[in-house]
């Protein structure tokens, strides 16, 4: 396998030294000498070689892309991931019942024996990164439409792709950065036998839930401990009870040193998405039509879904990890909002725009190529403006709103093999398919919340989207129903076979095109998606354009500014950030500490609340002081927070110090830094850690697993 990053790129980089240390979603396969450099004077002691190889074992490969949502770690020679709880949260949940609620209780297996397998959990360790932009962009050219130029892409990516892989068991994808101007081929090596070992109680590994979410000061103990099976050879292989712990080419030390003000901190981990090229167009377009609909329609499902959770454990339980992912970015989309337009962020985009247009028309050859770029960001934002919000009121209401439309919606292919009369092994096969998307729907399905939900959702439809963009059945519910969307769900759901499991289970024994085809779920569902692939192709000129006219502004800026640092955004490939450990002022005369500790816990708890409820174990630890060797000075530190860039898929990312040894997790961003997947806020964004001390409290002294300590490699 190639293993060559090529020289132009690694000269490429020397230019975009970072001029500032916390900013940054750096490639890691690019550590400069500048670069390490300026992190060797903050406190690194490793080389470069030590971070990232692809000869030689390194830290990147105790990085694991965990699920393809979140970051996890390597930490023991045995195969043991640390990631977030919340990353975990499905998995808690799906092992969970009124009768073993290990979301309340917590979990700890004190033998590999009673470790849980998590169907459909996987791991990806990356393998390999080549520099393929030359031949790519050998097989394009900026005359070519977007869609000639997307079938070329995909063309020659699928010919590297297979010249990378050829017969191994590794997987691969070309990842586009800046917008397409460079390419980059991936390799991974994927396991899929992954088991739950360890996660706190909800009270403390969700301690705080949605009132401190994206807050500072923290007191959250958010992370879980998975483990990694691999066959008896040492490779991937499915679930089998044969298979042995992985053996990793490396793994984190922890330090139990704790963290002081100004220590040197790092992070690797597969970054999600950034959008920090994003416009003064793009940002006007989000504050008018996508921020205010997506906070209004989830809170009206959380409104269904929380009223609900609190009328029975078995309600609270299946909806938690719903809940969980509804409420998160509900929270983050209300945080970006008000941080985009308090840092009034719009118009210092807008004076980079205005700077790009001079620059563009001081120069002939300039406005030949990129002549267009600022005309073409605002007729793509004007042209969208015609659709209103229809493409986001469709993701929130429909996309991800009753669970019943989402099933429906994975029926067109049975419709058609039935409607054609097809091959009858091809509809058993296919009904066996969708039998499975039955099993893992409706075991966390409630007839009425979804009910309640389908009301709701169709209610939202009503109030954000004009007359002439509304999906055909809202014809058949003003004119049978006078619009009381209350009557016509009560009507769906008595007589569709997608309202309960058993109606679809034994459909599905006997299919018939005739009671799919008009069956209301199904007619309501085919309508809605129906309009909004309408609308998807009405607004294709404009996404189209907007892809072209953002790759050729990036590319201009980056002549523009060649002394600038860039860096291409988060793409959900392995990002590294470095920076260090430091409070910060949110606000004139308040300054807010680097650290948190137990007895902020202690402080915040309230009985009546269940965001804050404090387990009765942990205040006895508390009291008397039982923190074994991982206090300092008698203070049991909690959460700490550094300047690291942070963005969705970074939570469960390890926090490294400059000796390459774990001091956290990191979990999430603080409030006042909510504008960082647009613009990063250098003075006050912040990125919020579990520290390993706590964790390694938590494991021994509270959960009594000290088996899980022995095997790790603690540096005292």
């Amino acid at each position: 396998m190639k293993r060559l990053i090529l020289l132009w790129l690694a000269v490429y980089a020397l230019n975009l030294w970072p001029a500032r240390a916390d900013e940054g979603m750096w490639l890691p396969f690019l550590i400069d000498e500048a670069l390490y450099e300026e992190m060797s004077r903050m406190g690194l002691n490793l080389t470069p070689e030590q971070i990232f190889s692809f000869d030689d074992a390194s830290i990147k490969d105790a990085i694991v892309s965990f699920g393809g949502f979140c970051t996890g770690e390597m930490i023991s020679d045995q195969g043991l991931v640390l990631t977030n709880h919340h990353c975990g949260y499905g998995r808690i949940q799906a092992h969970s019942s009124v009768d073993n609620d290990l979301l309340t209780n917590g979990f700890w297996a004190m033998t590999r024996e009673e470790e849980l397998p998590s169907e459909g959990l996987f791991v990806r360790f990356l393998v390999n990164v080549e520099d393929v932009t030359r031949e790519v962009t050998a097989a394009l050219s900026d005359e070519m439409g977007e869609e000639e130029r997307r079938i070329a892409i995909r063309e020659i990516s699928q010919e590297l792709v297979a010249a990378a892989t050829g017969d191994t068991h590794y997987t691969a994808n070309v990842s586009a950065m800046f917008a397409g101007n460079y390419f980059y081929l991936f390799t991974y090596e994927t396991f899929n036998d992954v088991r739950l070992v360890g996660a706190p109680p909800n009270d403390i590994g969700a301690f705080g839930g949605d009132t401190d979410n994206w807050e500072w000061p923290r007191h959250t103990g958010d992370f879980a401990l998975f483990r990694v099976y691999t066959a008896p050879d040492g490779s991937p292989a499915e679930y089998h009870e044969d298979n042995v712990p992985l053996r990793p080419r490396h793994f984190l030390p922890i330090s139990a040193r704790g963290v002081r003000e100004d220590d040197f901190a790092m992070i690797l981990g597969y970054a999600g998405r950034t959008e920090r090229y994003l416009t003064s167009f793009g940002i006007d377009y989000r504050l008018e039509h996508m921020y205010p609909v997506r906070i209004d329609i989830r809170r009206r499902k959380l409104d269904i879904i929380e009223e609900a959770m609190a009328q029975s454990d078995e309600l609270r339980i299946k909806y938690a990890t719903k809940h969980s992912g509804i409420s998160n970015y509900w929270k983050n989309f209300i945080g970006m909002s008000e941080s985009l337009q308090r840092l009034r962020v719009a118009d210092d985009k807008r004076a980079l725009e205005g700077e790009f247009d001079q620059w563009v028309r001081s120069d002939p050859q300039r406005q030949e190529v990129y002549g267009s770029v600022i005309d073409d960001f605002r007729r793509v934002y004007e042209g969208m403006r015609r659709f209103n919000s229809q493409t986001y009121v469709f993701i929130e209401s429909m996309a991800t709103g009753p669970d019943v439309i989402r099933v429906a919606n994975a029926f067109n292919t049975l419709k058609t093999l039935l409607e054609e009369e097809g091959d009858t092994d091809d509809v058993v096969q296919e009904s066996e398919r969708l039998q499975g998307i039955v099993e893992r729907f409706y075991r966390n399905y409630d007839k009425d919340v979804d009910q309640a939900l389908w009301a709701a959702m169709f209610e939202a439809y009503l109030d954000y989207v004009p007359q002439e963009g509304l999906p055909d059945i809202f014809e058949e519910v003003a004119s049978r129903y006078g619009n009381d969307l209350a009557a016509w769900a009560d009507e769906v759901y008595s007589a569709s076979i997608f309202a309960e499991a058993s109606r679809l289970e034994a459909f599905l024994e006997a299919p018939d095109h005739a009671t799919l085809a008009n069956d209301p779920v199904f007619l309501a569902t085919q309508s809605v998606y129906g309009k909004h692939r309408e609308i998807s192709d009405a607004m294709g000129e404009y996404n189209t354009l907007l892809q072209r006219t953002d790759r050729f502004f990036q590319r201009g800026l980056m002549e523009m500014l060649p002394d600038r640092p860039f860096y291409p955004d988060a793409n959900g490939t392995m990002r590294f950030t470095y920076g260090s450990v430091g409070g910060y002022h949110p606000m004139d005369a308040v300054y807010y500490d680097y650290h948190t500790t137990l007895t902020g816990v202690m402080e915040k708890e309230d009985p009546d609340h269940h965001e804050f409820v404090v387990p009765e174990k942990l205040k006895s630890l508390y009291e008397s002081r039982d923190f074994g060797d991982y206090a300092t000075d008698g203070v049991m530190v909690v959460n700490f927070i550094t300047n690291n860039d942070i963005t969705g898929g970074n939570s469960g990312s390890p926090v490294i110090n400059g000796d390459g040894h774990l001091i956290g997790v990191a979990f999430d961003a603080n409030w006042e830094g909510m504008s960082g997947d647009i613009l990063f806020e250098h003075e006050m964004q912040r990125c919020i850690n579990v520290d390993a001390r706590y964790m390694l409290f938590i494991i021994e002294r509270f959960a009594g697993a000290s088996h899980l300590i022995e095997e790790m490699d603690i540096v005292y």
